[in-house]
């Protein structure tokens, strides 16, 4: 079958025990719920099940249904909970650290911010102090009027309110890289922790439990060294981030004459899919809201195959099959 449901996961964890009940994550007793979902409706397939279709170019040894599960980020969770559940359930997974926080114990800005709004109530601070922020930085960088910012990006989505999208935006793209890398840095030494080092330890896995899990019926694949968005910089560095990468995998054991890209952020150009060929990557993956769906490797190109959310199945083992599901039923 050509049809592959390829489905999204970050932090898996038992939320209201943590020491960051306000994350957003995965509660592990609903993951363990959507598993069960999973293997009563879904042929859960592995990475290395994929690559010997896409590279044969027989989807038909696929099973009906197939399905992916992926884990993005590199967070230790995956390797505390998601593991034990997946070798309880004798399911494989595929696992996409981002190198450079496992191989120099940083945390990305993307966790930064995750951690900086989890730990932080009242957002009105938050929004203060970049705008204080900033305005040490307006001098050396051509930055707009604080006001101009704010009602730019400061609009309400289903998720999330006027400020905290507002901080995200700023944070994620809408300042100068450095700027935006200093801000996030500044504001999670004075809301989570200053020692970084203790912190990514405790966030992401180590080249131990990376080579673990390759060891153990699980697929470790590329998420980029420093976990930019791909498509923002120039060939040169793409193939930079890309081989960096490559290196990181063949360290934990990993194999790199067939191997996944999960692109940072989702996004990717042309250029960076030229890298990837020229590098032997048989499969690439997206994420929503920049490729959302169920991938048809008969009409997809399997370097830019689209994924669903964790969301987007249910969470209760005895749920009916939903749209998405009955999409597959029906093939």
């Amino acid at each position: 079958m050509s049809h592959v449901t390829i489905v999204m996961y970050h932090y898996v964890r038992d939320l209201k025990r943590s020491k960051y009940p306000e994350i957003k994550g995965l509660d592990l007793a609903l993951f363990k719920e959507q598993i069960k979902y999973i293997k009563k409706f879904y042929n859960v397939i592995s990475a290395y099940d994929l690559f010997d279709a896409v590279v044969m170019k027989q989807f038909e040894d696929l099973p009906s249904r197939a399905l992916l599960l992926t884990f993005d980020d590199g967070y230790i969770d995956h390797y505390r909970h998601v593991f034990p559940v997946l070798a309880k359930e004798n399911l494989p997974g595929c696992f996409f650290p981002p190198a450079k926080a496992i191989s120099e114990s940083k945390v990305l800005d993307v966790n930064k911010i995750h951690f900086i709004l989890a730990n932080v109530q009242e957002k009105s601070i938050l929004v203060g102090e970049i705008f204080r922020l900033i305005d040490i930085q307006r001098s050396s960088f051509e930055l707009k009027p604080n006001d101009t910012y704010w009602k730019t990006l400061a609009v309400r989505t289903s998720l999330d309110s006027a400020q905290v999208m507002f901080i995200k935006r700023m944070l994620q793209f809408a300042l100068p890289s450095e700027v935006r890398h200093w801000v996030a840095d500044q504001l999670f030494k004075q809301y989570v922790s200053s020692d970084e080092t203790s912190f990514s330890s405790e966030l992401y896995m180590s080249f131990e439990e990376l080579t673990f899990l390759q060891n153990n019926n699980m697929y470790v694949g590329s998420h980029g060294f420093d976990h930019v968005r791909l498509n923002s910089i120039p060939a040169e560095e793409q193939k930079y981030e890309v081989d960096l990468s490559l290196g990181f995998l063949e360290s934990i054991g990993s194999p790199v004459d067939r191997w996944m890209m999960c692109y940072p952020h989702g996004t990717y150009d042309q250029s960076l899919v030229s890298v990837l060929i020229d590098r032997n990557c048989t499969v690439g993956i997206s994420c929503p809201p920049v490729a959302f769906g169920i991938a048809d490797l008969d009409s997809d190109n399997c370097l830019t195959l689209p994924r669903l959310d964790t969301n987007d199945l249910p969470k209760c083992s005895n749920a009916e099959p939903n749209c998405w599901t009955q999409k597959v039923l029906q093939n």
